[in-house]
């Protein structure tokens, strides 16, 4: 990559859509909040504590779920705009790709975490936020206990591993959007922000209105 300056910003407007933004900032602060209360989570002892924030991530987690689903149903209706020009083909792969694992994280890692609270509850519904009633995954339950304590490890593994992959996914793309933005100098990181927030991402890098 060579480093540009302010005039070889391409001259265009293209940006996501209103809704892409909404959907895309609701889901990362929901996606972060939810990775920082699971390292909190993994070590609070305190039953009262439990009580509070283990239904509120299992009422979150299945929020990302629905909201994922619908930005995917979103983005397959609406095509994204393109890369800067002379964007090289490893870039529009790496993008592609990156994007791709976030939909399937996006959607994999609730998932994970359903069928976890689905076999350890034995298959019993849960309530989203202590109010609207929420059905097990089908085909979690029915075994002994021990056969469902052991089933629900298996999922917990899996959803730690998830976080770990999304952590990583996180950190690539933020540095990403980063390097296109402070060094590369182009518009990638404005496509995906509010238009109120462009004369001060500008101004961060060094330019004037």
């Amino acid at each position: 990559m060579t480093r540009g300056n302010p005039s070889d910003i391409p001259p265009t407007n293209s940006r996501y859509n209103s809704v892409a933004i909404l959907l895309h900032w609701v889901i990362a602060a929901a996606i972060v909040g939810m990775l920082l209360m699971g390292i909190v989570m993994d070590d609070l002892e305190d039953p009262a504590w439990k009580a509070i924030l283990y239904p509120l991530h299992k009422s979150i987690g299945i929020t990302i779920l629905l909201i994922s689903l619908l930005r995917l149903g979103w983005r397959l209706a609406h095509r994204p705009p393109p890369l800067p020009q002379g964007s090289q083909l490893w870039e529009k792969m790496a993008a592609r790709l990156t994007h791709a694992g976030f939909y399937l994280l996006m959607i994999a890692m609730p998932l994970s975490g359903w069928a976890m609270s689905s076999a350890f509850s034995g298959g019993k519904p849960m309530l989203l936020f202590g109010v609207i009633p929420w059905p097990s995954l089908p085909g979690l339950a029915g075994g002994d206990e021990a056969a469902q304590k052991a089933l629900a490890k298996q999922f917990y593994e899996l959803h730690e591993l998830l976080a770990n992959a999304l952590w990583l996914l996180l950190a690539l793309h933020v540095g990403a959007a980063l390097i296109h933005h402070f060094w590369r100098r182009d518009e990638v990181l404005l496509r995906m922000t509010p238009r109120w927030s462009a004369p001060l991402l500008r101004r961060l890098r060094g330019e004037s209105d």
